[in-house]
Order: C-alpha cells, then structure tokens, then sequence
C-alpha cells in the first residue's frame, strides 16, 4: 500500500469512529480513545477532523490530546511501562527507582527505545498505594518494586 492509500485509510477510519461517537454526550474523549485504540497513538491528523467534526480548533483538541498522559502523540514500543508517580509511591523510594530504570533502559520519559522494545511512562496512580511502588508492563499490575523486581520487569521487556 502507497503512503497516499494509507493517509486515505487511515482518515476513512478515523471517519467512521468519529461518526460512531459523535452523539454522544462529551465525544471528543470517547473518540480519542477509541483512536489510540485503533493505532495506538493519536495521529496527529486526527486532530484537524475531530476538531472540523466536533467544530473545535485543532489546539482545542490538541490540549486535551496533551493534557491526559494516557494519549500518545506516536505509536508506543512493543512494550510499555508505566511507573507510579503517586504521593504513596515516592514515599516509598519510587524516584529512585524511576532514575534506575531510565538508566537500565536508556531512556527519558515518554521515550521509546531505538529498536521499538520499549516505552517507559509516568502515571499519577495505579491504585496499588498500600503495595507501593507500584509499576504497569503491558496492563498487567506489580507492586512493592525493588530494584531487583524492576531489573525483572525490563528484561521482560528485550523478549
């Protein structure tokens, strides 16, 4: 498929899902998510219709796009994980954890690895506060991190 048929399909897709959320009530949130569902970031495309659909600017929407750190601008790694951030997490040693996994991986925040492997995150709770510090790989929840657990959860990630 030419570059030219994959912008066509990818605003025809980005068409149907704005029309299947456009009556309900508050769309843009419901549209977004089910974007980042479809491709797994938020083209950047996608702003202008939802904003032509939805008779908003494109900064409208790319406030909210920005504004949730749960929507990504460009595609994530194979892997992704998410590192609590939360008050209960950095009581419990998670900025220190934090700047170890940047290290392992080589990585900033919102940063995706070179080869694709992996992208790492911030997140502001994943309600595990009483199992602090508290990590997300794939969806799938770890609590009471350590250095060792975390050395764990990024080798998973070079599988």
């Amino acid at each position: 498929m030419n570059i030219r048929a994959a912008a066509l399909d990818e605003a025809a897709k980005i068409h149907e899902i704005i029309e299947d959320c456009r009556s309900l009530e508050g769309p843009m949130l419901p549209i977004l998510h089910r974007i980042q569902a479809e491709f797994g970031f938020v083209p950047e495309s996608a702003k202008v219709l939802i904003g032509e659909a939805l008779n908003l600017s494109r900064a409208e929407v790319h406030g909210v796009v920005s504004f949730y750190h749960d929507f990504r601008s460009h595609p994530a790694g194979r892997h992704v994980l998410k590192l609590c951030r939360a008050e209960a997490c950095q009581s419990m040693g998670c900025d220190a954890l934090a700047e170890k996994a940047k290290e392992m991986l080589g990585l900033d925040w919102h940063e995706t690895s070179a080869d694709g492997a992996v992208t790492l995150e911030p997140v502001f709770c994943l309600g595990l506060c009483a199992s602090a510090p508290a990590a997300m790989l794939d969806g799938n929840l770890h609590g009471r991190l350590d250095e060792h657990c975390l050395a764990e959860l990024i080798e998973e990630t070079r599988r």
